[in-house]
């Protein structure tokens, strides 16, 4: 009789889980690779960054890069930290452009107050919420994870966490915690109706409490599946925007959709968008 697939939290803690093998899976798995991009594509559409202004960003649990690497495709300067001295090795091996730090994140985050304008995270808060030795406390670690967060903010700063919560009680132990540590916000989701694609993203304001975010739904993307794929060469981090050249049209129009989806005010799409204007004398 076949069993339902262990979540990987419940195999053990993350530095032995994220093993060479494992970080191999992210830097040749092109499926993996493409969900991981578009979670931090996400991710940071749900930040509201001021348009064109690159920013210092703070990336927990950023693993081989991945995220970072979409972080700086926008032009933004980035400090990952992570457990696993595999997926740093890992991300090193890959050339990625941010600074990398190994450290557990639920020792508190190792920087000076106000030092960032802004933190994604992708498929890693949900490890606090297991104890892999007896004095692990999830509710003591959470918030020791999120004061800290909090204070290396700038203030009104934003945190979008993307997590899987593995219930409902899981979920409201990360939102109190977080909320007890001083941050306002809630829980952004995407596609609520899909078993496969629903999302979770935690939007934690560092300062007065401003509108959340809507959540996707199957209305605004079509869901298309994808066959996981393996090679032995290295599959390029950019895989999720090649062919879009800067400033081009269809750059401009995934653009002004992504503030769309932002709740910003945003002129219609005409014929005349992303064309290039006569120089003015």
């Amino acid at each position: 009789m076949a069993c339902r697939r262990r979540r990987p939290e419940l195999r053990g803690p993350p530095e032995l889980h994220y093993d060479k093998s494992e970080a191999r899976k992210y830097t040749r798995n092109s499926r993996m690779i493409d969900i991981q991009t578009k979670m931090a594509g996400r991710a940071l559409e749900l930040l509201y960054l001021p348009e064109d202004q690159p920013c210092y960003l703070l990336d927990i649990g950023c693993g081989t890069g991945l995220s970072g690497d979409y972080l700086s495709d926008e032009g933004h300067y980035w400090v990952g930290i992570d457990i696993s001295p595999a997926m740093l090795d890992a991300a090193l091996d890959r050339d990625t452009e941010g600074d990398l730090l190994l450290g557990d994140m639920g020792q508190g985050i190792p920087f000076k107050p106000g030092s960032f304008d802004g933190c994604i995270s992708i498929s890693a808060v949900q490890w606090l919420c297991n104890a892999n030795k007896k004095s692990d406390i999830p509710a003591k670690r959470l918030y020791r994870f999120f004061s800290s967060l909090y204070s290396v903010l700038v203030r009104g700063a934003r945190a979008v966490l993307q997590l899987y919560p593995e219930n409902s009680e899981q979920l409201e132990l990360i939102t109190t915690q977080a909320i007890k540590a001083g941050f306002t916000g809630g829980v952004v989701v995407d596609y609520p109706n899909s078993a496969k694609a629903k999302k979770f993203y935690l939007c934690l304001f560092s300062g007065p409490s401003t509108f959340l975010p809507k959540g996707l739904n199957e209305n605004d993307e079509e869901e298309e599946a994808r066959e996981s794929t393996f090679t032995n060469e290295r599959v390029p981090y950019k895989i999720a925007r090649r062919g879009v050249v800067k400033k081009s049209r269809e750059w401009v129009l995934e653009k002004k959709d992504r503030c769309r989806r932002q709740g910003k005010e945003v002129r219609p799409d005409t014929q005349y968008t992303g064309r290039n204007r006569k120089p003015r004398f």
